[in-house]
């Protein structure tokens, strides 16, 4: 049986898995939280989108603890973890790539901000249009999308996307050397050999074995896309190399 404190062991090694891809993965924590708490409201609606085990949610939570979180995944495993780690969150089991996602929110009225960390890249172009426009509807005029991710922009500035790549890999390498934190498949394997995970459905994952890499990489899908759902203005908050803090604002 998955208890509390293995489920937290579980997402600290989720999160230096993630360091291992992004080493300022706190520093982007940090600056998307600010962007929330600037919005001024003590208590916000805050969905995340691609949540996975939470990590994101709790920061949030622990920095606004009169917020309201509404964490999303379609991954049993991770939202099992969350669930297990913090049951001060509220997780919602939904694939933002199907229509209708949002009536699963429970939501009384219009959100303030929609927030993701390293999760929408895996969504085509099509779906992320509908994705982005269905988000939209449930967002108050003047709410944020807060979105930190990799996102590349070789199509309209072929020699900056270079550089900004190189900055990347570089500072990754001062970080870590030859010391890389497990990757991705590592952690994954980690999972399907722990007995005590059987129980969440972990046949069923959908960022295990079903994950494959970047949909929707470039910079400018993700603008274009906000733009046809609404979105007014739209620029990066946040960046080292080609990791970025791309943010819009409902219009």
């Amino acid at each position: 049986m998955l208890t509390h404190d293995a489920a937290l062991q579980w997402i600290a090694r989720w999160d230096r898995q993630q360091e291992g891809y992004l080493p300022d993965r706190e520093e982007r924590f940090t600056a998307l939280i600010d962007a929330v708490q600037a919005l001024g409201r003590p208590d916000p609606v805050v969905i995340d989108l691609g949540c996975g085990p939470g990590s994101l949610s709790a920061r949030l939570l622990d920095r606004l603890p009169d917020a309201k979180v509404i964490s999303v995944d379609a991954d049993p495993l991770l939202i099992g973890l969350g669930r297990a780690a913090y049951p001060q969150l509220t997780f919602v089991t939904a694939d933002l790539r199907t229509s209708g996602w949002t009536d699963r929110l429970g939501l009384d009225g219009p959100a303030d901000a929609a927030v993701s960390t390293t999760a929408l890249h895996w969504i085509s172009e099509p779906e992320l249009k509908g994705m982005y426009a269905e988000l939209a509807s449930v967002l108050r005029p003047g709410g944020l999308l807060l979105n930190g991710d990799h996102m590349d922009t070789d199509d309209a500035t072929p020699a900056l996307s270079r550089l900004e790549l190189a900055i990347h890999e570089l500072h990754t390498e001062r970080v870590f050397g030859a010391d890389r934190p497990e990757d991705w498949r590592s952690w994954w394997d980690a999972v399907a050999a722990d007995p005590d995970l059987a129980e969440l459905d972990r046949e069923r994952t959908t960022a295990g074995a079903g994950h494959h890499g970047s949909e929707s990489r470039l910079l400018s899908q993700h603008v274009e896309a906000l733009r046809e759902a609404g979105f007014t203005e739209i620029g990066t908050l946040w960046q080292r190399g080609n990791n970025r803090l791309l943010c819009a604002v409902r219009g």
